[in-house]
């Protein structure tokens, strides 16, 4: 019996010394760039154990790669190059390797300026593309290698803003439980509703098609509850945070709450939004504000309760996003060249400053 309890407890030791070593382990990241400047594409980073940042080396040079995404599998990375010839952007893809990154294909996005890019368990690739106002999908082989377009679906209408004379497809996201896929469009103030036909490999609006935002709003990205019952919308133009939830197999907006303080009167508008995955606290980032705003979760009805804000001791923070184990939260700032870590409090949701490091033209943290 004595031996079997020792058996035990050395089994329990090395189980948590392994674990530790785990914890211990830094982690890299990928930087998607504007290279309009001194960028040169796709850079990688790490992040240390205590969150310190350091910076591999420019892994790819490519134009514009403003947006990131892992094949599931983590062996294909895929960029946008956000730009404008003759109509269309591009999509690429690239073969991980240890600090590199090899190019595998390149196709046409469907529309001007993609802006936003997904990948989901099938290989199914779906772009934003900002000033086409149009969602293409593509797929991808086993081996990261994309297809030609399959299908692109062209959004029509416009909201009141001087940004929402024409649809701007901002963002777009597989739903974690249903074969559904929602597209947020800034332009003409929806989300955009769609399955994928796999027969005719093209996206075909769901019986709800759409869901309005309150006017001048302008949805930009979303963020799913790990419960995924209840969708969390940032709206950039009004600088609010939408509670997205489902009733008799309809979406409607819950509540909304803003997303900055009572006494700011600048000028400032919504970028990012992420959930930890817990799903206990939600962050957003602020440009103009320059600030990330973090609420509590009410773990009832999905509300939201105003934790505070942490400046981001840069300009114009795009994109950021939680480490792999939710201990640090890393933002992108774009007009001053660099990346901010921030160690984040698990129980009270709040943010500490770590790190920070140079970062040419930053707008995308892909872990």
């Amino acid at each position: 019996m004595k031996k079997v309890a020792l058996l035990c407890i050395v089994v329990i030791l090395f189980s948590c010394q392994n674990s530790a070593v785990k914890d211990e382990i830094a982690t890299s990241f990928y930087v998607g760039t504007y290279t309009d400047s001194d960028s040169k594409g796709i850079y990688k980073y790490e992040l240390s154990k205590e969150g310190k940042l350091n910076q591999i080396g420019l892994v790819a040079e490519t134009r514009n790669p403003s947006f990131l995404a892992k094949s599931r599998n983590g062996k294909t990375l895929f960029a946008v190059d956000e730009a404008n010839e003759q109509g269309t952007g591009f999509v690429k893809s690239y073969k991980i390797e240890k600090d590199s990154l090899t190019l595998i294909s390149t196709s046409k996005s469907g529309g001007a300026h993609p802006c936003f890019i997904t990948v989901n368990d099938e290989n199914q690739v779906l772009v934003a593309n900002y000033s086409g106002g149009n969602v293409g999908f593509l797929e991808a082989d086993n081996f990261g290698e994309l297809s030609s377009l399959l299908n692109v679906q062209q959004h029509e209408g416009k909201g009141i803003t001087d940004r929402q004379k024409a649809p701007h497809a901002h963002s777009t996201y597989f739903h974690p439980t249903k074969k559904e896929i929602i597209s947020v469009d800034l332009g003409t103030n929806q989300l955009w509703l769609s399955e994928i036909d796999n027969e005719k490999n093209e996206l075909v609006l769901t019986h709800q098609k759409t869901l309005k935002m309150a006017p001048g709003a302008g949805p930009r990205h979303l963020t799913f509850h790990p419960n995924n019952n209840w969708i969390y919308v940032l709206n950039e133009l009004n600088n609010t945070v939408s509670v997205v939830k489902e009733k008799e197999d309809m979406y409607y907006i819950d509540f909304s709450i803003s997303m900055l303080p009572e006494q700011f009167t600048g000028y400032s508008k919504g970028a990012d939004i992420h959930i930890s995955k817990d799903g206990k606290f939600l962050y957003a980032s602020n440009r103009g504000h320059d600030s990330i705003v973090i609420y509590k979760v009410n773990a009832e009805n999905g509300s939201l309760k105003l934790v505070g804000f942490e400046p981001v001791l840069g300009r114009n923070p795009r994109n950021f996003s939680l480490s792999s184990r939710d201990k640090f939260l890393l933002v992108a700032n774009q007009d001053t060249n660099n990346i901010v870590s921030f160690k984040r409090d698990e129980i009270t949701g709040k943010l500490t400053f770590v790190s920070e490091i140079f970062a040419p033209k930053p707008v995308c943290i892909l872990f």
